[in-house]
């Protein structure tokens, strides 16, 4: 037996129910499926389906239905709010700010022959001491910034001002620094390269 769209349905239903209060049809002369049960309520389709639409005017489940009456009877206690932490500051941020002490990093050993090489070869590294572990920075200097004319290389006296640009953590920054060429220490900072 095939089914044929344009023929009228003549099927007699009967209205169930399961133990969630959802309802559906069936037809009359077959079994009620395990779990559902009758209502009372029989006769054609659009009948049956008229009297569900009508006295189902709530589609959630019996269970959920109870479960959210019970959280409106008894609402879960609020939980305290999470203690927040202080944001931690970047190390670009950290470096932008103030005046740091800093060392030149030279290797195998720190002397001011070392410094002036690495000044002739337009790289140099500078350490942040204050950073945790040490942040050491190596850059190309800058020569129309730098100054050298406080120094005496020869002697290891002076100062020097030592500039140029980096990349750190994806941040564009100019490492700026004034180094004592008797103590290879001295003070320095990063500033955010202008856009």
């Amino acid at each position: 037996m095939t089914w044929d769209p344009d023929k009228e349905d003549t099927t007699i239903y009967k209205v169930v129910v399961n133990h969630e209060e959802q309802y559906s049809i069936w037809p009359e002369y077959k079994d009620n499926p395990l779990g559902w049960t009758e209502v009372g309520k029989m006769g054609p389709k659009a009948e049956c389906l008229a009297y569900i639409k009508e006295i189902w005017t709530d589609m959630r489940p019996l269970s959920l239905r109870r479960k959210m009456e019970e959280l409106a009877r008894n609402p879960a206690p609020l939980r305290p709010p999470e203690p927040t932490r202080p944001k931690e500051i970047g190390l670009v941020e950290k470096l932008c700010e103030g005046r740091h002490p800093v060392e030149v990093g030279l290797r195998p050993e720190r002397t001011v022959k070392g410094l002036k090489e690495a000044i002739d070869r337009n790289y140099v590294h500078i350490k942040f001491t204050g950073t945790k572990g040490g942040t050491e920075l190596g850059f190309r200097l800058d020569a129309e910034s730098c100054n050298f004319s406080g120094a005496d290389f020869e002697q290891g006296s002076g100062t020097v001002h030592l500039e140029g640009g980096l990349t750190l953590d994806y941040v564009k920054v100019r490492c700026v620094a004034e180094i004592d060429l008797g103590s290879l220490q001295g003070t320095g900072q990063l500033v955010r390269a202008e856009a």
